[in-house]
């Protein structure tokens, strides 16, 4: 008796010691994840400052406050604690003074808190709101964006135009040009201007006028300003037709308005037809570095980091020999250096470049690494980490002790409690000879010797790539909880493997990426014997649903045939997608321009000819606010399955675009996929 008290003793010890017993991740779990956000030192590096969202599914809201903590993860506090909204937090120069957005006055405007007397008070009043803005070096002026009529300059008349249309009783919508919608909204005929405020008198300037956007609707974005305030940097694209054109480019203006001039003209190396954006002055403000794209029209190509020297206006291309997915860059105080977020091999790491050599040193190579904040000193680093196993949490990195520690624990004491298996993984060899990389994740609780129903996931894009990191939507360790092996390969056109890799997929999409994904699936069926071959499925989202419409048709490709498929928000007629989608640029990139002049690779690889061979069940699910792939698409799909005797289901989602976001959705979402997959495979 006395043994058996003390083994209960022990048990139960460890299992307090652990909080509580280890169970399997729930949509419960993943909807009450904190998200964090925009981490920001202060000019004293002493205190950071971020955001952090909280789902609330009874409203199917949320909610962004406003944190900060010190350098040392001591002296956490929530500076907002209030019902609004509150984001994009920028410390003023003097490092007193908190500039954020907030919601607490309507649309979201510019508000200051007085860390000292807590003073809080709203110094913008712009009728339509404010998207975004960044603090002057002397902390005497404000630059921000906000979408405006361009034919308007006055905030009366903007708010009178909006009434007026309100009012009517008369919806149409009238356009004469092109991307007139975009991703989920409509054009209201607005355009995204940079205005330069004095946030003392709350007076400001539109120094961007006229009948286009800056920054631009798409692909790029940031400005900056000039060591001096004298002028502003920005991006914007000015061609004529936005919607067939990647051709972002680098301007400037002077703070106080006038004629814009364009940076990026054509050098010896580059023409500057291609993306360029995100501009960023070094500390001492002689060398402007921004990313640049070669190839016009194609917005995958691989962005380099170009500096500009301000003074002479010599460009140099710091990356032209590293072969690397640059996803941002900041920064070092001295201007010797920088330090990149590289995507590579499914993690984004963190590297630095050396601005006299180009040499590229690796400093965090494991998870997922983002967001990334230069302390003053340049001697630490705040960045967001997050892995496939656990949300996002505050880090920060010591240069000196090349160290880095995590200083936050918003979603730890929870996610401690779950039973998660780490990614694996795993490479195999394609049917061209080339090399291939995946992903591999076993379900919770993980018995040897039992078998599994496998679900073979692909990722959108389609470049695009799975990646060692925490997803919201499509969460890999929710798939593994039901009781599945979860596979990821990272086909022709996957990120993170160099541009020839990503090339890999132009005008091929039913070709050698699909010759990946095949060969993946038998590696992986065959490789790990607790995969069960009769119980297979797939899913994929955009491009991953584009190739799930592919899939249906071409299953006898496949020596383990899926059971069933699942395709949200997939492309099925390609002729059909040209003419509804937005972004014009994109299909007529990876199809060689409209059908009506190159119908061979349409013909070739739109799902949509190989109806007679859909034997497959298959769960549609669509967005009705999805503009990148019109919802028709599911509809269309759902139609030639039903109309041929194939089991299907058709989920649209009216309130929703290219993304499932709202909390009770995304309940809903999961419940059906996972009952469907349970249908098929339990």
């Amino acid at each position: 008796m006395k043994k058996f008290t003390l083994c209960f003793l022990i048990l139960l010890s460890a299992i307090n010691g652990q909080g509580q017993a280890r169970r399997a991740m729930t949509i419960d779990d993943l909807i009450g994840c904190q998200r964090l956000a925009d981490p920001q030192f202060a000019p004293d590096g002493q205190r950071i400052s971020f955001c952090v969202k909280t789902m609330f599914e009874a409203t199917n809201q949320s909610r962004q406050s406003i944190w900060i903590v010190d350098a040392d993860g001591s002296g956490l506090r929530e500076v907002t604690p209030d019902s609004f909204n509150n984001w994009s937090p920028r410390w003023a120069p003097d490092g007193k003074r908190l500039a954020f957005l907030s919601d607490r006055s309507g649309a979201g405007q510019i508000w200051l808190l007085n860390l000292t007397s807590g003073d809080l008070r709203q110094i913008t009043t712009h009728y339509t709101g404010v998207e975004s803005f960044i603090w002057s070096h002397s902390g005497q002026k404000i630059a921000f964006e906000s979408r405006v009529y361009p034919d308007l300059n006055d905030q009366t008349g903007m708010a009178k135009r909006d009434s007026l249309q309100e009012t009517s009783r008369v919806k149409a919508r009238v356009y004469d040009e092109l991307l007139f919608r975009h991703w989920d909204t409509w054009w209201d005929h607005k355009r995204a201007h940079l205005f330069v405020l004095n946030p003392d008198d709350g007076k400001f300037i539109d120094v961007t006028p006229g009948d286009w956007d800056a920054p631009p609707l798409a692909l790029g974005g940031g400005y900056d300003f000039t060591a001096d305030d004298t002028e502003l940097i920005f991006n914007s694209n000015r061609e004529p037709v936005i919607a067939t054109s990647t051709n972002n480019d680098i301007w400037k203006v002077a703070v106080r308005g006038g004629a814009a001039i364009r940076l990026t003209t054509k050098c010896a190396e580059r023409d500057f037809k291609g993306n360029d954006h995100h501009p960023q002055f070094s500390p001492d403000g002689k060398n402007l570095a921004f990313l640049s794209m070669r190839r016009a029209g194609y917005e995958a190509d691989k962005s380099d980091l170009f500096l500009l020297n301000y003074a002479s206006g010599k460009f140099t291309n710091l990356t032209a020999k590293h072969e690397c997915k640059i996803e941002s860059f900041a920064w070092l105080p001295s201007g010797k250096a920088l330090v990149l977020t590289i995507l590579e091999r499914a993690r984004v790491k963190i590297k630095l470049l050396d601005v006299q050599t180009q040499a590229l040193t690796t400093l965090v190579a494991d998870g997922f690494n983002e967001s990334i904040s230069v302390s003053p000193d340049g001697n630490s680093l705040a960045y967001l980490k997050h892995s496939t196993t656990h949300p996002a949490e505050l880090c920060v990195y010591s240069l000196s002790a090349q160290k880095a520690r995590t200083i936050t624990s918003f979603n730890s004491v929870h996610f401690n409690q779950l039973e998660m298996q780490a990614v694996e993984d795993f490479d195999f060899t394609s049917t061209d000879g080339a090399s291939v990389h995946g992903l591999l994740i076993k379900p919770p609780f993980f018995e040897s010797g039992k078998k599994y129903p496998l679900v073979y996931l692909v990722h959108g894009g389609p470049q695009g790539a799975w990646e060692d990191g925490w997803h919201y939507r499509w969460n890999p360790q929710l798939w593994a909880a039901q009781g599945y092996v979860i596979a990821m390969v990272n086909c022709r056109g996957s990120e993170g493997y160099g541009q020839q890799f990503v090339d890999g997929i132009n005008r091929d999409w039913g070709g050698q990426a699909f010759n990946d994904l095949v060969a993946g699936q038998k590696y992986v069926v065959e490789k790990y014997p607790f995969i069960d071959p009769n119980r297979l499925a797939a899913a994929g989202a955009s491009f991953g649903g584009y190739m799930m419409n592919w899939f249906a048709g071409h299953m006898d490709a496949f020596r383990y045939p899926f059971k069933t498929l699942i395709s949200h928000d997939g492309s099925f007629n390609l002729y059909a997608m040209l003419l509804t989608t937005e972004e014009l640029w994109f299909p007529e990139w990876e199809y060689a321009g409209p059908f009506w002049e190159n119908e061979a690779i349409y013909a070739k690889h739109s799902p949509h000819q190989f109806i007679r061979n859909f034997k497959t069940p298959m769960l549609i699910i669509h967005g009705e606010k999805d503009y990148r792939l019109d919802y028709s698409e599911g509809m269309q799909i759902f139609t030639a399955l039903r109309r041929q005797g194939v089991p299907a289901r058709l989920v649209l989602f009216p309130d929703e675009g290219h993304f499932v976001l709202k909390p009770q959705n995304s309940r809903f979402w999961h419940t059906t996929v996972f009952d469907w997959l349970a249908k098929y495979l339990q």
